[in-house]
C-alpha cells in the first residue's frame, strides 16, 4: 500500500449527492383550507406583453437629449412568463419530495485503491468521532425555516412547513413548523418550541446518511402572500432567446409552475457558516460549494491562496496529513454529500 508521501490524487474520483430532491411543484388555495389543499388547483404559467421604457445606463456618447428623446418614442416590447395566485387564492402551496442516500463519503468512482482506501479510513474516523448529527441538524434546519421557497418567503405574512416520514408510501410521521419563527441565518437556533421535532428529523437524516435506514421525506410548505400575488417558479435558462421569442421563460411540470431540484438542493446546503470572515460577513450561511460560490455576488468565499477551499482542505487532510479544523471537517463532508466530480484531471 503506499505511503502518505507516495499516495498520488485519484484521476478519476466521482460523489453522487446524497441528498436527492425532487422538482417542486406549485399550487393555490385559501391559507384557512389548508387541512383540504389535496384538490388545490395547481398554478399554470402565462404569457404577458408588456411595453417597456427606456431604461439601462446610457454610454456617454448616447447621453445627447435628442438622442435619447428619440429611444424612448421607440417602444421597448418584451413577452415575458408570469405566475400568480387567482384573485380568490391567498396562499401558495408548494410541495416536493426528498430521498436521503447511505453511503455518504463513499465514491462513486475512483480509479485508485490506495488513495480510495486511506479517503475511507479518514471518513469512518470523521463518523465515528463527529457523526453526521452536525450536518443533518442544518439540513434539518433548512427544510422547517423554508429557505427553498426563495423569493416566495420574503414579504409572506405566515409559512407553514410541514415535513411528513413516508414508509411504503404512507405517512409514519408528520411535523409542522412555524417557518417565519426560525432563524434564516442561525440555523441552530431553534424556538424550544420546534426543537424536539427539529431533532427527530435531524436523527432520521443523519441515520439516513449513514446508510442505516431508507428514507424519504415529503415537504409541503404554505406561504399567505395575499390574493392574486405574482409567485416565483425557476426561471429558464434560454441560450438562443431570439428563437425562444420571450425575454423570460418560467419552468412548468406538465403545466404546473414549478423549482428545479438544483434549486432546492441548494438551498438545503445553504449550511456553511465556517467559511473566512463569517462572524462580520452580511451574507450569512452560503450553499456548500468547492470555492464557496456566491454566484448573486460575484464572490468566491474560500480562496485557494487562503488555503479554505475544498480542494486544498481535502488533499491536505488525505495527502498531506493535515487534519483540518473541526468545522473545517464538517464543510469538506458536506461537499463529498453535495457530489461532483473531484479528480486531479478536473482541477487541469
Amino acid at each position: 500500500m503506499a505511503t502518505a508521501n507516495t499516495l498520488k490524487m485519484a484521476s478519476v474520483l466521482a460523489f453522487e449527492r446524497k441528498l436527492d430532491p425532487s422538482d417542486a411543484l406549485f399550487f393555490s388555495g385559501n391559507w384557512n383550507s389548508r387541512a383540504d389543499s389535496a384538490n388545490w388547483p395547481a398554478v399554470g404559467v402565462r404569457e404577458k406583453s408588456v411595453r417597456g421604457t427606456i431604461s439601462n445606463r446610457l454610454k456617454t456618447t448616447d447621453a445627447d437629449p435628442a438622442k435619447l428623446d428619440a429611444a424612448i418614442q421607440n417602444p421597448n416590447l418584451q413577452t415575458v412568463d408570469v405566475a400568480a395566485l387567482p384573485a380568490e387564492a391567498d396562499t401558495l402551496k408548494l410541495t416536493f419530495t426528498l430521498r436521503v442516500l447511505g453511503g455518504a463519503g463513499i465514491p462513486s468512482a475512483c480509479n485508485s485503491a490506495d488513495y480510495q482506501a486511506k479517503l475511507l479510513a479518514a471518513v469512518s474516523d470523521y463518523v465515528k468521532s463527529v457523526g453526521f448529527a452536525p450536518l443533518a441538524k442544518r439540513y434539518a434546519a433548512n427544510l422547517a425555516n423554508g429557505r427553498f421557497l426563495w423569493r416566495n418567503r420574503v414579504g409572506a405574512e405566515e409559512v407553514e412547513v410541514q415535513v411528513t416520514h413516508l414508509v411504503a408510501g404512507r405517512a409514519a410521521q408528520s411535523w409542522t413548523f412555524d417557518a417565519l419563527a426560525l432563524d434564516l441565518r442561525h440555523l441552530e437556533a431553534a424556538p424550544v418550541t420546534h426543537a424536539k421535532d427539529l431533532g427527530a428529523i435531524a436523527e432520521l437524516i443523519a441515520a439516513g446518511l449513514s446508510g442505516q435506514r431508507h428514507l424519504l421525506l415529503q415537504v409541503t410548505a404554505y406561504a399567505r402572500i395575499g390574493a392574486g400575488q405574482e409567485v416565483f417558479p425557476s426561471q429558464e435558462l434560454i441560450l438562443d432567446k431570439e428563437k425562444a421569442g420571450k425575454s423570460k421563460t418560467l419552468y412548468a411540470v406538465n403545466g404546473i409552475a414549478g423549482m428545479h431540484s438544483q434549486k432546492i438542493g441548494n438551498a438545503l446546503r445553504t449550511i456553511d457558516t465556517w467559511y473566512p470572515g463569517h462572524a462580520s460577513d452580511q451574507l450569512g450561511p452560503i450553499a456548500v460549494e468547492p470555492y464557496g460560490s456566491v454566484t448573486t455576488m460575484g464572490r468566491a468565499c474560500r480562496q485557494p491562496k487562503a488555503g479554505t477551499d475544498f480542494y486544498t482542505l481535502f488533499d491536505n487532510w488525505l495527502l498531506g496529513g493535515r487534519v483540518p479544523e473541526p468545522e473545517q471537517q464538517h464543510y469538506v463532508i458536506a461537499t463529498l454529500i453535495r457530489g461532483g466530480v473531484f479528480g486531479a484531471s478536473s482541477q487541469e
